[in-house]
């Protein structure tokens, strides 16, 4: 698990389209997601996280991704040599709790680890600036969205 930080106009999204080409020109396969529609439309392929894993609207702690195991879906995800999350600080931590817990869900066979092991032992890379867009805590004290990052 990797997080590339920077301010706008660093160069993050350009980083993740030449990361992207490169992978994929080698036959690799990269999902890029975003955590919000408009960012989902500036690289290829990419899609929000909420509809490319299927992670649940109203989030709680004990969430879990709606992808069953020997769906194509899961299929594609565990042949992914690179996950790549972009805008990743303006979701809430249960997404990504939900995400950890599902990858390492479908993910595991008889003879791996991969339970073990943070998001299945899949690459991601996340990407963002805490100080553009944190999560949108409803009626939430600063606190409340400090403890949902």
């Amino acid at each position: 698990m990797f997080f590339v930080y920077g301010y706008g106009g660093t160069g993050k999204t350009h980083l993740y389209k030449t990361m992207s080409a490169t992978l994929r020109s080698k036959g690799d396969i990269v999902l890029n997601v975003a955590s919000s529609g408009i960012v989902a439309l500036l690289l290829e392929g990419e899609r929000t996280a909420h509809i490319r894993f299927a992670i649940p609207i109203n989030v709680v702690e004990d969430s879990m991704c709606h992808i069953v195991a020997d769906s194509d879906l899961a299929d594609l995800i565990r042949k992914a040599n690179l996950i790549i999350w972009d805008e990743a600080p303006m979701i809430n931590m249960h997404c990504y709790e939900a995400f950890d817990k599902t990858l390492r869900d479908i993910c595991r066979t008889d003879s791996s680890v991969a339970s073990n092991k943070v998001f299945g032992g899949k690459v991601v890379l996340f990407g963002g600036d805490f100080r553009q867009i944190l999560p949108v805590i409803t009626n939430g004290s600063r606190q409340d969205v400090v403890n949902a990052t």
